[in-house]
């Protein structure tokens, strides 16, 4: 009876032609990897796991927030230290800028601004798109250039209008201000009782439904004379409903403040509060004046 010749069984040619295609294999195999490394390595340095990843997006998305900081538009005679810190002016040139308003003028153009805080023009050119001056004073400044007929301003008439303190002004005697009825005078009464009374001028323009312009003329007759003695609260162990009460800080911006102090061990400036969710931006020139950090 034959034998079966095995599949198996080759000979010495076909096991030499098996060995090289073998080789052959390890070989395209090896450049395969050396190339998907080398690929690897050009254009991720550095390869990380999702969560590492997941954090480092989150702290660019904040970043990019606190670049893109809007500046809301103000009226620059009544920047004070910490609007002006914020906005990136030196002290001095914050010092210059009061000492001119104690002497109860006020500058009306970013080119006077400029001549009394000594700002460089690219300082100027940055934040001067947001001043908003009294209409008034444009008014002036366009009658002016056409026919040089000295015009009366507010500011002239301050020398005859004795000042009032705003704290103990009555809503029936701000309806005396041209713009003002009866709503609005009320709404300025129970805003400033909210506050425990108003700490400074420019708190004024924070009563809704306020226009600027009403706001001014108001500032013409009544100002802080006397501001209220305010306990501040410290900012690293307030409490949601403590922070709750400010007026300028919501509920549900007092609950993701003391969420963030706690996750993040504390909070080292009222700057830090702008990375804080939903944090009203164009309000923390305020928040200094109610909160402290002893840090």
């Amino acid at each position: 009876m034959a034998l079966k010749k095995s599949h198996f069984k080759f000979n010495k040619q076909e096991r030499s032609g098996i060995f090289f295609l073998l080789l052959l294999i390890v070989l395209v195999q090896i450049l395969f990897c050396l190339y998907t490394q080398f690929k690897v390595d050009r254009n991720d340095p550095l390869i990380l796991n999702d969560e590492v990843q997941s954090k480092i997006d989150s702290l660019k998305e904040r970043q990019a927030q606190k670049d893109s900081i809007i500046i809301y538009p103000f009226n620059p005679n009544f920047i004070t230290d910490y609007k002006g810190y914020t906005l990136g002016m030196s002290l001095d040139e914050i010092e210059r800028l009061h000492e001119f308003r104690e002497q109860g003028k006020f500058v009306n153009s970013e080119e006077e601004f400029q001549q009394v805080t000594g700002v460089s023009d690219s300082l100027l050119n940055k934040i001067s798109k947001s001043f908003k001056f009294p209409e008034w004073t444009q008014k002036v400044k366009i009658s002016g250039s056409r026919n040089r007929v000295p015009i009366s301003s507010p500011k002239n008439e301050l020398k005859s209008v004795s000042i009032l303190d705003i704290n103990r002004v009555t809503a029936e005697e701000l309806k005396s201000i041209n713009g003002i009825g009866d709503k609005l005078s009320e709404r300025i009464v129970k805003f400033r009782d909210r506050l425990g009374g108003f700490l400074i001028n420019d708190q004024l323009n924070d009563v809704y439904g306020l226009d600027p312009e009403v706001a001014q003329r108001v500032l013409q007759r009544y100002k802080v004379l006397k501001a209220p003695q305010i306990q501040k609260i410290d900012l690293e162990t307030a409490t949601v409903a403590e922070l709750a009460k400010l007026v300028y800080i919501p509920r549900s911006v007092a609950e993701n403040i003391v969420a963030y102090r706690e996750l993040n061990g504390g909070i080292d400036s009222f700057d830090e509060l702008l990375q804080i969710e939903n944090f009203p931006a164009d309000r923390i020139d305020r928040i200094p004046l109610y909160l402290s950090l002893k840090k």
